[in-house]
């Protein structure tokens, strides 16, 4: 590899070429010569930025945290507009994009990360934790606003949503599902919400 080329962003670098590598060989084929050759560098540029790959793991999976968190912020911002079912399909759509749910398998598969990731003050399920408070926040704000029922048990619709998504995602070869399949879970899962 090439020494002395300046590189203009090599955390996003690593980040984007550690996707990559996850996507095409899974969390097994995710180490750091995978990724230092993914991303076309010297080892020891993961290495300068990292103290090691775990490290570099657990920035990986904050760095996706913080994409939730904005993405939190932004489902809130919808609640009143549209309708419920199709903000919360959008947003389980872009939650288990595919390398959201190979950067969950990762954190499964590794009890190293999981650890540094609780002592970084993340949710017991990293990502998944995350996303679950981003739908009862929504589902909180529309309940405020009268869009589902007054009595709605957001604390049990959240984790419920989240779940049965992940199933859908992660139940599939190659293309996530359907956007209409994804609609068909929320709205089932809302029946009893929904306002008349």
């Amino acid at each position: 590899m090439p020494t002395g080329v300046a590189l203009r962003d090599p955390r996003q670098q690593l980040f984007d070429a550690a996707a990559r590598v996850l996507l095409r060989d899974g969390a097994t084929g995710l180490t750091s010569r995978a990724v230092t050759d993914e991303a076309g560098v010297a080892k020891g540029v993961l290495h300068r930025h990292f103290a090691d790959f775990d490290g570099f793991l657990t920035e990986l999976v904050l760095d996706r945290i913080t994409r939730v968190d904005a993405q939190a912020t932004a489902l809130r911002g919808a609640a009143g507009s549209g309708t419920v079912a199709g903000n919360l399909t959008a947003a389980l759509v872009t939650l288990f994009e595919p390398v959201m749910v190979a950067i969950v398998a990762l954190v499964i598969a590794r009890d190293e990360l999981r650890a540094r990731l609780r002592r970084a003050g993340t949710a017991r399920l990293p990502l998944v934790g995350e996303g679950t408070a981003m739908i009862a926040g929504y589902l909180t704000a529309e309940r405020d606003l009268g869009r589902i029922a007054p009595d709605a048990d957001v604390d049990t619709l959240a984790p419920t949503l989240i779940g049965a998504a992940h199933l859908l995602f992660t139940d599939r070869e190659g293309s996530p599902p359907e956007t209409e399949a994804v609609r068909k879970l929320v709205t089932t899962v809302l029946a009893s919400a929904a306002r008349s």
